[in-house]
This record gives C-alpha cells, structure tokens and sequence, in this order.
C-alpha cells in the first residue's frame, strides 16, 4: 500500500530534531530505521504530516561504558549491538537478544531507540532492557531527563516520552559475570514472540533471590514478571517461581494465541530462562 502524503525533514544535530518536533508537534514522527514505523504508515494506522529524519545525526549510534553502566546509543543499531565487544563483555543479554530479532536486513536496519520508543508488547529488545533495569534518556525543549524503563512504557504503544522529546539513550547496569537468560515462543523464526521472558540474576544467582524477569506479549507493553521476582527473593525453587509468572498480567486473545495460553507460555518461557540463567 501506499503511504499517506507527507513532508520530510533530515536533522543535523539532536536540537534540530527537538525543534522539528516542536514545531510541527503531532503532525511530526521521528524516523531512524522504519522498521516500526514505515510499515504502520503504508497500512494508513498511522499518517503523519511530518517526517523527521534522526538516522544521520552524529554521535547517536554507540555502545560504550560509563562507570557502573553501558551507555548505548538510541541510532545504534541491532546488529551493532549484537557484534559490540563492549555488549558482549559488559552486558551480554542485550548482544544475545539483539542476535534474535527479525531478520538480518531488519538487524541492519532498525535500531535500540526505535524499538524502544515504539513500544511494542511483543517487542525483544525492550522485554530485555526491562529485564535488566535500563534508563531511558530523553531529550526535548527543556534539556535531558532520564525515565527508569519500569516508568517508561504506559501502554500498547504509549510512553513517557513528552510532546517535543525524542529518546537519545538507553543506560543498563553492567551485569558481568550475572546469569542471564532469553526464552521466546515464535511461530516462525523470525516472527514477532507470541510470549517472551527474560532474565538475569546475580549476586547470588537465582538461589539468592537477586533477578529480575520481564515479559513480552504479557500485557498493553512489555511488563516485569514481578510474582516470580518476589517468589524468588522470598526464597521459592525455580520451578514454583515460574508457576506465578502470569500473575499480574493482561494477556490478549489473537490469532496466534489465547489467553490462556499465552499464560502458559509465560509460565513455561520464564522457568527454562532463570534455568539458564542458574546454569551461567
């Protein structure tokens, strides 16, 4: 199909995108990869007015460390950060995770910010910048401000993000050494998770109570499994653990999956990730 007429604008620096923004205010969508958005736009679910390009703006694409935390890049794309020494060495969750998204012309093109500013419930990516406690930077008419990820998605495409902001970075903690896991249920490989989870504990592994879960496709937005986060600090197996998963949650009926089933799978996909993430 073809997209709903619209005006096009490349910005040079961050200020010029906050600014294209305020300008324009709802007419205006940021687009760096398209991945998410391109596709909405040819089946007319989303018509913006404006376009404005932030794939070329300079210094927005990297993966490096900043003291306790890795600092990444909201341009930095997937397959940048599935072959990042810094993701591999300080955070490996995310290069793992970012290996399994979509295809490798999707891995090529789309990027973290983009991902993550859409907010898809069944998104990868998020499910696993949730799961590790992540940071979202954002930038708009009044300067930078950081949103805890565990505030920053609302709902079924729907953040915190102010009118006139546009993310700039994500920030996890460096998890070193931590057992980690990735579980997802796919009905081909490289389809949209009909349930995802993620995992990651550490001091003291999953025997010490210390992780965190979160779950895609669960709910409006990826949503932290946090029954399973309290059996486990309260001392619960794995197993039982895991049996709590879905508490909490608002799975949604589809095609692809009932609810009922998709609690299921969440039940299933959580306890074979924290089991991985014993066995780190």
């Amino acid at each position: 199909m073809i997209t709903a007429p619209f005006e096009y604008v490349r910005a040079g620096s961050v200020a010029e995108a906050v600014s294209a923004l305020a300008e324009h205010g709802e007419e205006a969508k940021l687009l760096a990869g398209g991945h998410s958005l391109l596709p909405l736009m040819k089946l007319r679910l989303a018509t913006p007015g404006v376009l404005v390009d932030v794939s070329q703006i300079p210094g927005l694409s990297y993966v490096r460390v900043e003291g306790d935390e890795v600092a990444i890049g909201a341009t930095t794309r997937h397959a940048e950060l599935e072959r990042s020494d810094v993701a591999l060495a300080e955070v490996p969750l995310l290069p793992h995770v970012a290996s399994l998204v979509g295809d490798p012309q999707v891995r090529h093109r789309g990027t973290l910010g983009g991902t993550t500013a859409h907010c898809d419930p069944a998104s990868d990516l998020p499910t696993a910048l949730l799961a590790l406690d992540g940071t979202a930077v954002v930038q708009g008419p009044d300067g930078r401000r950081a949103i805890p990820l565990t505030e920053f998605f609302l709902g079924f495409f729907e953040t915190a993000l102010a009118t006139g902001e546009m993310l700039v970075e994500l920030r996890v903690p460096r998890t070193g050494d931590a057992g980690w896991g990735y579980q997802k249920f796919t009905r081909r490989a490289n389809d949209w998770p009909i349930v995802a989870a993620a995992a990651i504990c550490g001091g003291g592994g999953v025997g010490g109570g210390h992780c965190r879960v979160a779950l895609a496709n669960m709910a409006g937005a990826v949503v932290r499994a946090s029954a399973t986060e309290e059996a486990l600090a309260g001392g619960a197996s794995i197993e039982d653990a895991a049996a709590v998963a879905d508490e909490g949650t608002a799975p949604v009926a589809d095609m692809h999956a009932d609810e009922e089933y998709r609690r299921h799978l969440a039940r299933l996909l959580t306890r074979r990730a924290l089991e991985t993430a014993a066995a780190a």
